[in-house]
């Protein structure tokens, strides 16, 4: 096999020795050519050159879900093809690592290398779906490029949480779980409008619902993970579906201590819910509609601002090794 592991520097959870480690087990068994990323979007570049290869059977990324959502983008710049496109494989060394986690892996890059290698040897892997975004035609965002997302997209407040969690790491600050809380306090008490949201979310065929702060769509559960504690917004949700959606219409001091603790105690039965809170399953396309731009996360990673963006849950999109 023909392989391609693309190696984050910057992962926040492997040092340059466990990662010369991971690349030796891997060549053991298999073709490799290991590239370093340099530069904001070169896992992307990488991906693509993968995808356009014929030399390449199977692209590892080992990072954190920054890395593997740029991998992923570049795999698919040209659209899914899973029968034709190279196999994706993932080494966890980020900070929460939602992706790899949600495939079963460990989330120990070492312990995750040799399941990968069993899953080679073994030849596991399955198909799953992802998330497609774009800019919703006839609106300002029209332009915007189209782009995939692997386990969560969200518009609104928790967009804002990874805005400025992405500020103080620009800063020296080190990514931790702390950091996101404390960015969470911080965005609930700048919340310019927490009792009446800006976010309408259309679909075909059912009415509007409006005056949403946040709307957040699953490709899969758990929606995150607060160290080793899964968090379920869309328990729901699957690779096998199409997209859950999970929105809050109100954040006053009682709905966030509410809703707070229902996602902190969620499970894969049970996520938040109540008069405030709206939960959608399996749709296949949807548009959030913003009355002024609000922050776009996707993944974990901060897009900037949107008043428009179309939602696609697209079925069988990549092949994956677990």
């Amino acid at each position: 096999m023909r392989a391609l592991l693309v190696v984050n520097p910057a992962a926040t959870t492997t040092s340059a020795r466990t990662r010369d480690v991971l690349i030796h087990a891997l060549a053991s068994e298999m073709k490799l050519e290991a590239v370093t990323t340099e530069y904001r979007g070169h896992a992307r570049d990488l991906g693509r050159q993968a995808a356009e290869s014929d030399e390449i059977d199977l692209v590892v990324a080992l990072g954190g879900d920054g890395t593997v959502n740029e991998v992923v983008n570049g795999l698919l710049h040209a659209g899914p093809d899973p029968d034709r496109l190279p196999g994706l494989a993932v080494v966890p060394g980020g900070s929460t690592n939602v992706f790899a986690r949600a495939l079963g892996l460990p989330n120990d890059a070492v312990e995750a290398t040799g399941a990968l290698l069993d899953a080679l040897r073994e030849g596991r892997e399955r198909t799953v779906g992802l998330g497609l975004t774009s800019g919703t035609p006839g609106t300002e965002d029209e332009a915007v490029p189209s782009r995939w997302f692997t386990f969560n997209a969200g518009l609104g407040f928790d967009a804002g949480v990874v805005g400025r969690v992405e500020q103080q790491r620009e800063r020296g600050k080190k990514s931790t779980h702390a950091l996101y809380v404390r960015q969470v306090l911080r965005q609930l008490l700048g919340e310019p409008s927490r009792r009446q949201g800006l976010i309408t979310l259309e679909r075909a065929g059912e009415d509007p619902v409006t005056n949403l702060l946040l709307c957040i769509a699953s490709n899969t559960a758990p929606w995150t993970f607060l160290g080793n504690r899964p968090m379920y917004a869309s328990p729901r949700a699957s690779f096998d579906t199409g997209l859950d959606v999970f929105g809050l219409s109100r954040m006053s001091t009682a709905s966030v201590a509410r809703y707070g603790t229902q996602l902190l105690t969620s499970s894969p039965e049970r996520g938040p819910h109540g008069k405030h809170a709206v939960s959608l399953h399996d749709l296949t396309e949807f548009t959030l509609h913003s009355k002024a731009p609000l922050p776009l996360q996707m993944d974990g990673d901060h897009l900037g601002l949107r008043t428009s963006v179309t939602f696609t849950g697209v079925r069988r999109a990549l092949r994956v090794i677990v």
